[in-house]
C-alpha cells in the first residue's frame, strides 16, 4: 500500500508539473543580468525583457547582480528553481571561459545551466592606430616579425574574449607582440588613438564609433563571415587564419532541469523578438547582431566555445588576475 501511495504521489507531481508547463507563464519572470546596469549586456537584456514581456503577457523583470566578473549572477541562475521564472543573460566569461580560468567556480556552466537561445553576437575586431603602416593582417604580421616584441597591443581584462583572441592570433601567426595591460576598454582605445599603443583587439561596440570617425583603422574581424556592421572589413579567415574566430555574445540561459516545454516556449517567444526589425535596429546601435536558433544549436555553440577557449587558456598559460 505504501508503494502504491508513493506511486500516486509521483504521478500527481508529474501531472502537476505538466500542468504548470502548459500554463507557463502565470506570473512575472526574472531575468538576471550578471553585470551592473548601463553596459551593453544590460541594455540588450532590457530590450529583450520588454519585448518578451509583451509576448508572454507577463512582465519580465531585469535584476542586475554584478560581481566576480559575471560569475556571481550566473551562479544565482544556476542555483535557482528550474521553473522557468528565473532566467539569466549568459555571456562568454561566466559561461564558456570561467570553467577553465577559475579553479573554484561554484557552478558548472555546462551541467548547471540550460541553454535557451543565442540572442546576439558581436565580433572581436583588430584595430590599429591610423599612423601604423598596417592596412592588412599580413602587414601586421610582417611588422611583428621584422621587430619581435616591439609592436604593442592593448590588453583588457585577463581571460576576456578579446584577450583570448589576441593570444590565439599571436600563436597562429607565430609572432611576438608586447601586451600592454589596461583596466578598461575606454583608456585602451584612447591610447591606441593617440598612438601610445599600436593595436587593440576589441569588442566591436567599443570601437565602432572611432572606426567610423577615422580615429581607428579596422584591419580584420574575428568572425566566421564578415560583419554586417563592418561589411568592408575582411575576416581573419580571409587572411589565412581560419581558426582565429571569437565573438562577444549574449544568450538566455535557465537553470538546468527546466522543463523542455518551458524552454521551447521561451525559445519561440525570444526568437520572435530577435527576428523583428526593431530588435535588429536596436542591437545594431549597440554594435551587436541578432542571432537566434534552437536550444540545441545554442548548446552546441557553448560546447564548442568552452573547448576552444580551454585550449587557448592552456596553451597561453593564462592565469586569473
Amino acid at each position: 500500500m505504501r508503494a502504491i501511495g508513493l506511486l500516486l504521489i509521483a504521478v500527481s507531481l508529474a501531472l502537476g508539473g505538466t500542468a504548470r508547463a502548459d500554463d507557463y507563464p502565470d506570473r512575472p519572470i526574472k531575468l538576471i543580468v550578471p553585470y551592473p546596469a548601463g553596459g551593453g549586456t544590460d541594455i540588450a537584456a532590457r530590450w529583450i525583457a520588454q519585448q518578451l514581456g509583451a509576448r508572454m503577457k507577463y512582465q519580465v523583470i531585469v535584476d542586475n547582480r554584478g560581481g566576480a566578473n559575471g560569475n556571481l549572477g550566473t551562479d544565482l541562475v544556476a542555483k535557482a528553481a528550474p521553473d522557468g521564472y528565473t532566467l539569466g543573460m549568459g555571456t562568454p566569461g561566466p559561461v564558456t571561459v570561467g570553467k577553465s580560468l577559475y579553479a573554484g567556480l561554484p557552478y558548472d556552466p555546462l551541467k548547471d545551466l540550460a541553454p535557451v537561445i543565442l540572442a546576439n553576437a558581436s565580433p572581436i575586431v583588430l584595430v590599429v592606430n591610423p599612423g601604423l603602416a598596417a592596412n592588412t593582417v599580413a602587414d601586421v604580421v610582417a611588422l611583428a616579425k621584422a621587430s619581435p616584441g616591439k609592436l604593442t597591443a592593448a590588453l583588457v581584462s585577463t581571460g576576456s574574449v578579446p584577450h583570448l583572441v589576441t593570444e590565439m592570433f599571436k600563436e597562429a601567426a607565430r609572432i611576438d607582440i608586447l601586451d600592454v595591460p589596461y583596466k578598461g576598454g575606454g583608456p585602451a582605445a584612447i591610447d591606441v588613438i593617440s598612438g601610445q599603443v599600436d593595436m587593440f583587439f576589441s569588442v566591436l561596440p567599443l570601437v565602432l564609433p572611432h572606426i567610423k570617425a577615422g580615429k581607428l583603422r579596422a584591419v580584420a574581424v574575428a568572425s566566421a563571415s564578415r560583419s554586417s556592421l563592418l561589411p568592408s572589413v575582411p575576416t581573419f579567415r580571409e587572411a589565412g587564419y581560419v581558426d582565429v574566430v571569437g565573438s562577444a555574445w549574449n544568450g538566455i540561459v535557465a537553470p538546468a532541469g527546466t522543463s523542455p516545454k518551458v524552454i521551447a516556449t521561451l525559445n519561440a517567444a525570444i526568437a520572435s523578438v530577435l527576428a523583428s526589425d526593431e530588435t535588429k535596429a536596436s542591437f545594431a546601435t549597440l554594435g551587436m547582431e541578432a542571432v537566434g536558433g534552437s536550444p540545441q544549436q545554442f548548446s552546441e555553440f557553448l560546447n564548442g566555445e568552452t573547448a576552444k577557449w580551454a585550449a587557448v587558456i592552456k596553451s597561453a598559460r593564462i592565469q586569473p588576475e
